[in-house]
């Protein structure tokens, strides 16, 4: 009777949760509205990165997802699911931008004039601004680094000689010493030029009568300067010579650069073979693309960490799960946990037990089998693939071998699990089911039962699960770098 009570509470407590569950969906869920708004769409290019249900959103605030995603023609064209709140006019403009270290896509939308027509249901966003590519990107570096390598070497042969180095050493004392002589000249003239500038606001300011003086003065400075180059002609000649010896040197050093732009034309030394070599071309650009393949791949992984904590009611203890999913692809994944379990390692112990005498008509041993449990942690490292709404997992499920089967509803938001493990322990295999419902943005609400086909080891469980993806991970980066340094 006391175990019977234990269940029906039990059930209450799991009806109680579901309905807690519904009412948190219909009151909190800050996204349950977005079905009441309208549709668009935009034809791109180039859509590599975008994938279903990926955020669409105005001056960094999520207003939609991306419904679908097809081909038209030679482009691509993507639906687009908005909020009724917000407002598009007929100038909108829309563009791909990287959000993520793992290169992660999103929409960006500029809503447009408010003064024109509003873009209704079912219209186009006619503007799409270009973005740029990593094959773009790298391809400018990998000229930028050719161009540098070019002038660098015209350079070495310019200037790489003593005698050049000489020369050039000259040139920058003449031009050092031709500074330090005008420099000298300004500070000289300084207390003239500070007379002049006296001289017209006090011209300006009396007027007329005072302007006859003040053309006296001037002439009086006009005199002092004359005499005064008059008297340093040596060093003004000196400076002209230098800028022309500097000239000449200009000139060998622009004949060596025309010398090497026509080698290179002939096809000579390692740029010229680089320009004239189709073989060699052929090689740098296959590289370039082996490059530009792999960092693509890389851009489209994605990471998601859970950290899930469950109550076993019948139990009394605390089962805690470490989640990391590596998703290199929309419709697959890698899956790897930690669980602490309290039921840990289970082990089987068969023993006979013999009595002397016997009791009348009963065998004179008797077996024994014993079943016990000691916590431990265990791993899980499974690969999953994903067929429309379900989801087909396989591989080591609680360090045994396990298969699991996910059905993901309400756009992803109600997940239902199955798992199945634990083969040849017991009668049956350990069969557990779980619900699992995200009732605000990265916590979900989840219940179940564990062990139900061997009923004598049954259990009811309830937990929380906290779920993060490559945007948070990128925001927590920079923590994490601060508690690394010392």
């Amino acid at each position: 009777m006391r175990e019977t009570w234990n269940a029906a509470r039990v059930g209450l407590l799991l009806v109680a949760g579901v309905v807690a569950t519904l009412a948190v969906y219909r009151y909190v869920d800050e996204r349950a509205g977005t079905r009441d708004g309208y549709t668009v769409y935009a034809l791109f290019d180039d859509v590599q990165g975008l994938i279903p249900k990926s955020r669409v959103v105005i001056a960094g605030i999520p207003v939609g997802y991306i419904d679908s995603i097809g081909l038209v023609g030679e482009k691509a064209k993507v639906t687009i699911h908005l909020d009724p709140k917000a407002v598009l006019y007929r100038d909108a403009s829309i563009e791909m931008r990287a959000v993520s270290l793992l290169g992660e896509q999103v929409l960006v939308i500029h809503p447009g004039t408010p003064d024109l027509p509003r873009l209704a249901d079912g219209d186009r966003i006619a503007t799409v601004v270009p973005s740029v590519s990593t094959g773009q990107v790298l391809s400018t570096v990998n000229d930028i680094a050719v161009s540098v390598k070019s002038v660098a070497t015209q350079l070495e042969r310019a200037f790489g000689t003593d005698e050049a180095g000489d020369q050039l050493k000259q040139s920058l004392r003449d031009l050092s010493e031709t500074l330090a002589t005008v420099r000298e000249t300004v500070q000289r003239n300084q207390e003239n030029v500070n007379v002049a500038l006296e001289n017209i606001a006090l011209a300006t300011k009396e007027g007329t009568p005072r302007v006859l003086k003040i053309l006296q003065n001037v002439q009086e400075t006009t005199n002092r300067l004359n005499h005064l180059i008059a008297t340093r002609q040596a060093d003004i000649d000196d400076t002209i010579q230098a800028i022309h010896h500097s000239s000449k040197e200009l000139q060998a050093v622009l004949g060596d650069v025309h010398e090497i732009s026509a080698r290179t034309a002939r096809g000579e030394g390692t740029l010229g073979r680089l320009t004239k070599d189709d073989t060699l071309i052929d090689e740098v650009q296959g590289a370039a693309a082996g490059v530009n393949s792999l960092v693509g791949g890389y851009s489209r992984l994605q990471t998601y960490v859970g950290l899930r904590s469950e109550y076993n009611f019948l139990a009394n203890t605390l089962k805690t799960y470490f989640t990391l999913k590596l998703q290199p692809r929309e419709d697959r994944y890698f899956f790897l946990q930690v669980i602490d379990d309290p039921r840990g390692v289970i082990s089987v112990q068969d023993s006979a037990i013999y009595r002397s005498p016997p009791d009348d008509g009963d065998r004179p041993f008797q077996l024994e089998t014993r079943i016990t449990r000691k916590a431990a942690l265990k791993f899980s490292l499974m690969f999953a693939k994903r067929i429309a709404f379900a989801t087909f997992r396989f591989g080591i499920l609680e360090s045994t071998g396990g298969i699991g089967l996910d059905l993901h509803l309400l756009d992803d938001r109600l997940e239902l699990n199955a798992d199945m493990f634990d083969f040849g322990i017991e009668t049956f295999p350990r069969a557990r089911i779980r619900t699992s419902f995200e009732v605000v943005n990265r916590l979900w609400l989840s219940a179940g039962m564990d062990d139900f086909l061997n009923w004598h080891d049954h259990d009811f469980f309830f937990g929380l699960m906290l779920r993060f993806n490559d945007e948070d991970l990128k925001g927590l980066l920079p923590f994490a770098g601060g508690i690394a340094r010392p």
